[in-house]
């Protein structure tokens, strides 16, 4: 039986979770604002929490409906199979969000949906009482314009949190919306790859797995190995699946460089922890250094916006140098997100396209600077 399950996205990057979905053969794939809902089997669960590299969050939908008064929040609620996926001594917590609803208080949407849960479960495991020593489930509801979608956590925390970054600086680029623009850009794994503001290296680390194809997941745990429905086996499986598919003869050419020396020493470590470290080279250095080391390459990063005071000047100053820098060689592209509206000025040159997304809560552009196709090499004998 085929379960429905949402993939959630930051604004903007929809298409990018979609196309990720069909690479990995999802079912039934349909896109919203800020989620992509698919189908598929408990194994496919496993396999999107492991391999989806830009999404948010897995989640099995378990319903939707509309409500505008508790007693249809509750009625409804009560009327899904929650004991599908929730066992008897499952502990489970509930999380909630309404946006422009009748039913606006969130706490006591979320005391609703807890009391109706449990008197379904009471019905199914014929209890009064559950000792809640087994594994947990958070259950979500939202609410949009009356309608309710409830669904479950599959992963815990969210999907940005690969593993190989216990430290991050005071502005760190989430991994997810760095994998984003990296499958937005022309940059492929046979591509020079340049990152001048890398900070504590995101965008060359989540390069160079997508070179040496290890999935994002890898390294960390989520909610739902713990899940009987699940089972160990299945994650057992698909970890061994996917180091098997790890490509450790890739040899990208990633370059990341910053001009804060504890920043490089993290992303150092940061690349030794993702298993990625002999194929990115980093150093300090300000942008305004940088060389471009060969052609064709791809320039993808993520630098200060000058958000805050006293910073405008200098990140303007940058701005246009980077501008300077990559008109010395045409042949490159670049791919940079800001938050300054009048960025192109400083950079001297009109984006070829523009995407907006948000970087946490910051509202930015994605500039997209197209270069040439690098020849082919039958081209270039």
């Amino acid at each position: 039986m085929s379960i429905p399950l949402i993939a959630t996205t930051t604004f903007g990057l929809e298409a990018v979770v979609k196309r990720e979905c069909q690479a990995l053969g999802f079912e039934n794939i349909r896109t919203y604002d800020g989620k992509v809902e698919f189908t598929g089997t408990e194994a496919d669960i496993v396999k999107a929490n492991l391999w989806l590299r830009c999404a948010g969050r897995v989640w099995v939908k378990m319903g939707s409906f509309h409500a505008v008064t508790f007693t249809e929040l509750f009625d409804q609620t009560k009327a899904l199979p929650w004991g599908d996926w929730i066992p008897e001594d499952g502990k489970f917590t509930v999380v909630g969000k309404s946006v422009k609803s009748t039913l606006f208080s969130v706490s006591d949407c979320q005391a609703i949906v807890k009391k109706a849960v449990v008197e379904k479960l009471k019905q199914k495991y014929q209890t009064d009482w559950f000792d809640e020593t087994g594994a947990s489930y958070t259950i979500q509801v939202g609410i949009l314009k009356d309608l309710v979608t409830l669904a479950i956590d599959t992963s815990g925390s969210g999907l940005h949190m690969r593993g190989y970054r216990a430290n991050a600086l005071d502005a760190p680029l989430k991994e997810t919306l760095a994998s984003a623009m990296i499958q937005l850009s022309y940059w492929r794994k046979d591509r020079i790859l340049l990152d001048p503001f890398c900070g504590s290296g995101t965008i060359p680390i989540e390069a160079a797995m997508i070179a040496r194809n290890i999935a994002p997941g890898i390294h960390r745990t989520f909610a739902s190995e713990e899940w009987e429905r699940i089972g160990k086996a299945l994650w057992k499986q698909a970890r061994k699946e996917a180091y098997q598919a790890i490509d450790y003869d890739a040899m990208p050419q990633i370059y990341g460089s910053d001009i804060d020396p504890a920043a490089i020493a993290l992303a150092k470590e940061n690349a030794e922890k993702a298993g990625v470290d002999d194929c990115i080279t980093f150093e300090t250095k300000p942008c305004q250094e940088i060389i471009l080391p060969g052609k064709y390459g791809v320039l993808i990063t993520n630098p200060p916006y000058g958000e805050r005071i006293g910073e405008l000047k200098e990140v303007e100053n940058m701005y246009r140098a980077l501008g300077r820098i990559m008109q010395t060689d045409t042949t490159w592209s670049t791919y940079l997100i800001t938050s300054m509206e009048y960025f192109e000025n400083l950079f001297g040159r009109k984006a070829d396209k523009k995407r907006k997304l948000f970087n946490g809560r910051i509202k930015t552009d994605y500039y997209q600077f197209e270069g040439p196709r690098p020849p082919r090499k039958n081209d270039a004998e």
